[in-house]
């Protein structure tokens, strides 16, 4: 008996002990920690392979001089003649029309010479050039562009024939936060700069885009890189670099890419079709709050709540109504506003979709045709009367006390980081020896108001210095706004144009 128990114990005891070893072995392995994959030993051979296919993208715009009265001529005889002469004959050239010269970066996406580039960069080009890496320039013409996405196309070709080295688009959706990446392009003119660094996050909104969820990349990204590729470990294209977050205006490791998703689809459309065909819905919406939510009585707290419904539109005729709440749209469910502007916007025009809304606290199935989204609601497009895309009225621009000046639009705004609150007149160059320089004016700035009147274009503010000048007065009030912060300027007119350094 005695024997029989002992036995059973020391079973009983090398069952524990067995247990607490497998126990104890579970737990190392599951805090284990996850071998993380390291960076790769070098990307030469991937440069050596891409490098062929980015080129560098050189723009000139003619800039029209400030219109203004003539200068007359003195008397023979009189003192400081000649030095009348020469102050005529500056401002005489200063109504003389001027190029304004730019840079960006590009790459090839078809042999046949498809290149891929920003909007921003080529928009108000008269004259594209493209540079390939062996130093070889191309005439451009633009296939297409596009200002919402900010993608433009254009077209090169070799006289002989030849046949371009190019790179492939990769899937966007499928690189995660922490891979790494590369990015080739032409920063203040340095051709070939290559830098590297990992996707810092996705989905990004900048400039309060609806049409884009960028990329983030703490890759070096400067002026100049802009319409440059941003590659993964592939050698794939996954993204267009376009933007950077700067206090300074240099780098700070937080730079945007257009994902090769949306880039791609847009380029297709453009080489297609010359413009770029959007979903349409029909309505005006706004976010959902928990606000919205308490004051109506229901426990949600995401979708788009609709404020209007267009006359004639897919959501008038699928019968969606004002104060319907989308939830979902073609099986994705909608978070916010600006998820819904962005699914709708994608959805393949004429395609039938599902929408469910909440309606008085229930769950309603619509039945929608997506329409197409009119020329008129997209900023930028500027169609001719043929319905072709057009170009700005370079009428528009004008160089005025040492500043050229241009009326705001998107690419401005996306540009120059404008918050959609600021009305005015942009800046977008400053003589470097001008008053406006001296006053601390730069390039991004938006003029709001002179003399205490509001402008919009830079039609106005020459009128008011004109009138100013008329009336005998040295000086005008600016009230200007730069990277959030107005703040009002005392402008010393100038006696003469100034050079332009």
């Amino acid at each position: 008996m005695n024997t029989r128990t002992t036995a059973y114990a020391s079973a009983g005891a090398l069952r524990a002990f067995l247990t607490s070893i497998m126990i104890l072995a579970a737990a190392m392995v599951s805090v284990t920690p996850v071998a993380a994959r390291g960076a790769p030993d070098s990307f030469a051979d991937l440069v050596e392979k891409l490098s062929p296919a980015v080129v560098n993208i050189s723009t000139v715009q003619t800039i029209r001089g400030r219109s203004g009265r003539r200068v007359p001529d003195l008397p023979e005889g009189v003192p400081f003649g000649d030095l009348w002469d020469q102050f005529r004959d500056r401002m005489e050239d200063d109504q003389e029309p001027r190029e304004a010269r730019s840079l960006g970066s590009g790459f090839i996406v078809d042999a046949t010479g498809i290149v891929i580039t920003n909007n921003h960069v080529v928009e108000d080009a008269d004259e594209i050039t493209v540079t390939t890496a062996d130093g070889d320039d191309f005439p451009a013409t633009v296939v297409g562009r596009d200002a919402l996405s900010d993608i433009a196309v254009l077209k090169i070709e070799h006289e002989n024939g030849d046949r371009f080295p190019f790179v492939k688009w990769g899937d966007s959706d499928d690189e995660r936060i922490g891979d790494w990446v590369i990015a080739i392009g032409n920063p203040f003119g340095q051709a070939g700069t290559v830098t590297a660094g990992i996707i810092s996050a996705r989905n990004r909104s900048i400039n309060n885009s609806n049409d884009v969820e960028f990329l983030q990349t703490d890759a070096s990204i400067n002026r100049g890189n802009s319409g440059g590729p941003l590659f993964n470990m592939k050698g794939e294209v996954i993204g267009v670099n376009t933007a950077i977050f700067s206090p300074t205006g240099g780098n700070v490791g937080i730079g945007f890419a257009i994902p090769s998703n949306d880039a791609s689809r847009v380029t297709a459309e453009l080489v297609e079709h010359g413009k770029v065909r959007r979903g349409w819905l029909g309505v005006g919406i706004q976010p959902m709050t928990e606000e919205f939510a308490e004051s109506l009585g229901i426990e949600q707290e995401e979708g788009a709540i609709v404020t209007r419904v267009e006359p004639n539109s897919p959501a008038d005729s699928a019968g969606v109504r004002e104060g319907d709440i989308i939830v979902k749209w073609d099986g994705k469910t909608v978070e916010d506003s600006n998820r819904l502007s962005i699914l709708v916007k994608r959805t393949e025009i004429g395609k039938p979709v599902k929408v469910i809304v909440i309606r008085q606290g229930e769950r309603v199935a619509l039945d929608v045709t997506t329409g197409e989204l009119p020329a008129s609601l997209i900023p930028g497009s500027g169609e001719d009367e043929n319905g072709q895309p057009g170009r700005p009225d370079r009428s528009e621009r004008e160089l005025v006390e040492g500043m050229e000046l241009a009326p705001l639009n998107d690419t401005l705004r996306r540009r120059y980081d404008i918050g959609e609150d600021v009305e005015g007149v942009a800046v977008l160059r400053v003589a470097r020896r001008a008053p406006a320089a001296r006053e601390g004016i730069r390039p991004g700035t938006v003029i709001l108001r002179v003399n205490q009147r509001t402008v919009d274009n830079p039609a106005e503010i020459v009128e008011i210095i004109e009138a100013a000048k008329e009336e005998g007065r040295e000086r005008v009030l600016f009230l200007v706004n730069y990277r959030g912060t107005t703040a009002h300027v005392s402008l010393k007119l100038m006696e003469d144009s100034g050079e332009e350094e």
